[in-house]
């Protein structure tokens, strides 16, 4: 046979066993780009709700001014830290002072006032007795008698009306003293300047309204108030695990949720419900009004068997029951009851049916579905983790 003619044969065979080789591998590899498969792995899962919240101190006082003046001394600035009893702000006192003053002037007048009252009371005693003797020996006239005895009621009254007059401005005097101390305001308690209102030099007016100073706030437990919403809030229990962070740190805080407060807040149509709790804020990281991002625990599982959630037959996950396609030893899948525990939005936790290192495909498929996939051949697959913690 001519050698040529015998080289074309050749070739021709070649490039047909290429051609039919080609088609068959990548057939298979393309019905198969969407069969992924995923490993039963070990880890931890939560059942979470989550929330924002602002955080907030657990106990706080608005400092007020009871009197009104120019601020002459401002002591404190905010993040300052102070103890109950510490001197915060001075009020000039030029105007209460000048009451007091006058108080004690008017008080100590009052009282002259009175010592003379009472050496008139004692002449009209004199005078009432002397005309007593003489009207009971005939030697006075009733008229005169009557005169003695009216200027004897007089004098009495007023004594008792001078009396009256000295306490109403003994009282005075008092609220002016309390007023000139009340220009020294002091920490009614031991926490932290929050806020300042005021300036040096400001003046205050406490006619209108009582104007407040600043704000001071124990930090060392804060409150964390979060909104949750209508759908949400039956999940919740009072005593149920809690834990936030906030933004820009890594910390994480863990508490028990306190209450909810009955009572929800209502903002375009939405309803939200404020869940409270408190926390211990010993190192101080937590500040007044910080966004919290917060997450309740309905339920979690240590070190338990987990599968995505997007594997899993939906029929009885209710009942605590689902199934998932296994990959079997010889690469074809089969349907595996499995029993199944706590799940998010992104994994389920596994309790029977499955050990750690199966493989089951990725996404459930139907019947039909799993004997297309077990029809075909040295297919090609794609193995991949499933989302959420690992280990």
């Amino acid at each position: 046979m001519n050698k040529k003619i015998l080289f074309g044969f050749v070739a021709i065979a070649l490039f047909c066993a290429a051609f039919f080789g080609y088609k068959i591998l990548f057939s298979s590899a393309s019905a198969n780009e969407n069969v992924t498969l995923v490993r039963v792995v070990k880890g931890d899962i939560e059942d979470t709700v989550t929330a924002t919240g602002t955080v907030s101190p657990k106990s706080y006082v608005d400092v007020g001014a009871q009197v009104s003046g120019q601020i002459t001394q401002l002591y404190v600035e905010a993040g300052d830290i102070v103890k109950a009893g510490d001197l915060l702000v001075e009020i000039d006192t030029t105007v209460l002072e000048t009451k007091v003053e006058s108080s004690k002037a008017e008080l100590a007048y009052q009282k002259a006032q009175l010592k003379d009252r009472e050496a008139k009371l004692t002449l009209a005693k004199l005078a009432y007795e002397r005309q007593k003797e003489l009207l009971a020996s005939d030697a006075t006239s009733k008229e005169a008698y009557e005169n003695a005895e009216s200027a004897l009621f007089s004098a009495e009254a007023s004594i008792d009306m001078i009396k009256a007059q000295i306490q109403q401005t003994e009282s005075s005097l008092k609220e002016n003293q309390a007023n000139l101390k009340y220009a020294k305001i002091y920490a009614p308690m031991s926490g932290t300047v929050s806020t300042i209102s005021v300036k040096k030099g400001q003046t205050l007016n406490s006619n209108m309204n009582t104007p407040t100073i600043l704000q001071i706030a124990d930090l060392s437990t804060v409150t964390i108030g979060a909104e949750v919403s209508e759908a949400d809030v039956v999940k919740l229990k009072k005593g149920m695990e809690v834990y936030f962070k906030t933004l820009g740190s890594q910390n994480v805080w863990r508490t028990k949720l306190s209450k909810i407060e009955p009572t929800p807040t209502v903002t375009n149509n939405v309803v939200l419900y404020k869940a409270i709790f408190d926390v211990e804020n010993g190192s101080g990281e937590l500040m007044n009004s910080m966004t919290a991002q917060v997450f309740f625990v309905i339920s979690s599982a240590k070190d338990a068997l987990l599968i995505p959630i997007t594997a899993v037959s939906k029929s009885q996950k209710d009942a605590g029951r689902a199934i998932v396609m296994l990959q079997k030893a010889d690469g074809t899948f089969a349907p595996a009851p499995i029993e199944i525990g706590v799940s998010n939005r992104v994994q389920v936790e596994v309790k029977s049916g499955l050990n750690e290192g199966d493989m089951i495909a990725s996404t459930f498929s139907t019947l039909e579905g799993v004997k297309k996939i077990n029809g075909q051949s040295n297919r090609t697959v794609n193995s991949r983790p499933p989302f959420g913690m690992m280990r």
